[in-house]
């Protein structure tokens, strides 16, 4: 099976068991589709904005990264500065908290899109990161098109 699309991948979370069996979730579709997952994993925020020089193609950054390191930056604070230093780069929220109120919030912050940690968490980050490689493929296509009017 041809690889269709390589997707580096920053998954960001304080919580190491969850982090882990996110990270193994998209290796193992991964195997069963035609994406070629990158995964690079980070317990804090700054961790991730120290690696952005790596260009990810797609963050999913947890809304609440100061549990463990009461001095971390949450998730919120890393979204922000995520988008000064590149706003076109996907950050798909993750979080245990259900309140319209937050999901709002992160999508005023400049959020692509807000997940509720949960059995269909994974389905439904599958689901948002097809759409956005879609997406890209017919801005790359209408692109090329319009380059030959």
């Amino acid at each position: 099976m041809k690889k269709e699309n390589i997707i580096k991948l920053f998954l960001v979370d304080d919580d190491a068991l969850f982090l882990k069996s996110l990270e193994i979730e998209f290796m193992e579709q991964a195997d069963a589709t035609s994406d070629t997952y990158i995964i690079h994993t980070f317990a804090t925020g700054e961790l991730c904005l120290e690696n952005l020089t790596l260009y990810p193609n797609i963050i999913i950054l947890d809304y609440h990264l100061d549990g463990i390191d009461k001095t971390a930056m949450n998730g919120l604070e890393t979204l922000d500065k995520i988008k000064e230093s590149n706003p076109d780069i996907p950050v798909i929220m993750l979080s245990s908290q259900d309140k319209i109120e937050v999901a709002i919030n992160c999508m005023h912050h400049r959020a692509g899109d807000y997940v509720v940690k949960s059995e269909t968490a994974f389905l439904r980050l599958q689901k948002i990161i097809s759409t956005i490689f879609q997406y890209k493929k017919m801005e790359k296509e209408l692109s090329w098109y319009m380059d030959r009017m």
